[in-house]
Formats: C-alpha cells, structure tokens, sequence
C-alpha cells in the first residue's frame, strides 16, 4: 500500500482518482454528492452517539460520565481511522480531508471482493470504537465509553458503505472506487483476495 495525503478535498468528484470501468460495472445506489453524504452521515452520527449514551445510562445509571480526554482521543484518531481503511487496500491510496463538511476519506482504486470492502470499511471501526466500548461496558471506564462512543458515530459514513455492499453487490463480485463512488462487477472468473 502507498498512501498519498492530498490533503483538502476541493468538492469536485472528478478531481479524485479514478480508473477505468469493468464491463458492466454497476454503479452502487448511494449519494451522488460529497455535501449529501455529509449530511446524512453527520445526522447518523449523532442519532448513534445519542443511542450509545442511553445505553451508558441504562448500563451505569447516574455512574455514567463523559471524558474529556476520550473526546480529545477521538479527535486523535481521525487520521489513524483513515489509515487503517488505506491498510486494507494493496495499492495506492490517496487521503483527502474535508473538513467544512466534517468528514475525512480514502479513495483507492483497485479491485476487491465482497467481503474485504466490508471489512476495509469496518475495521477502523471495530479497532477504536466497537473494542473500547465492550471494554467499557465491561470495565465503566469513561475514556474507553467516550472514546468508544464518539468513534463508533464517527464510522456512519462506513456502516452506509457496508450497508449498500451488503444489499447490493451479488456473491462473487468484485467492487471498486472511482471517484466519489462505488461500483461492482462480476468478473468472467471470480478471484479470491489472499
């Protein structure tokens, strides 16, 4: 994996890296734009973050607590969220940020399957969100809830991602990006990812 920063993303889809289209690519059925994108994972994160505090409350009760620091942490790991996407990836991945509409992305440009492409889009995920919030439930301990809570919000725009691969990309499929968008074929042989 090569992972180039591009540092901010300018809005313009066709200035993210693209490839050229398999025969009878299929275009997923998400949004078209970075800006409604925004919008419906931002409004997803939040409805998550509440849902995570009620479920601290009805876990911990009045014991329920924010941590300043898993806030601060959560900010920390914006970019390594990213790189744990760009890790998935084999080839060259290219980091964009965007900050006026709260997000930040990778676009990588190679074929893969089904499965990785959820796994590519979840791991961040599982990594700083899913683990610190089971320890938490576990532990009570607010910097891994805070951490865990935020983090998990944070992974909306992911959960659609795998969402759309879930209930639109048939088995033995291979995705790809372009652009701002995902596509899937189905290759003349099915290859397996190693």
């Amino acid at each position: 994996m090569k992972l180039i920063y591009e540092k901010e993303y300018d809005g313009n889809p066709e200035s993210l890296p693209g490839r050229e289209h398999m025969p009878g690519a299929v275009k997923f059925k998400e949004f078209e734009s970075s800006k409604s994108m925004a919008i419906f994972a931002n409004v997803m994160a939040f409805v998550i973050i509440i849902l995570l505090i009620v479920v601290s409350i009805l876990r911990f009760g009045l014991e329920f607590r924010f941590s300043i620091i898993g806030c601060i942490l959560a900010l920390v790991i914006l970019f390594p969220h990213e790189i744990l996407h760009a890790i998935c990836f084999k080839g060259e991945v290219h980091l964009y940020t965007n900050w006026k509409q709260g997000m930040l992305f990778v676009v990588g440009t190679e074929d893969m399957s089904k499965a990785r492409f959820v796994f590519m889009s979840l791991l961040p995920n599982l990594v700083f969100g899913f683990l610190p919030y089971l320890i938490y439930l576990m532990t009570g301990q607010a910097i891994l809830g805070t951490l865990g809570t935020l983090a998990i919000g944070m992974g909306a725009g992911d959960y659609y991602n795998v969402f759309n691969a879930l209930t639109q990309v048939p088995r033995g499929a291979r995705t790809y990006l372009h652009q701002f968008n995902s596509y899937w074929y189905m290759p003349e042989e099915v290859h397996n990812d190693r």
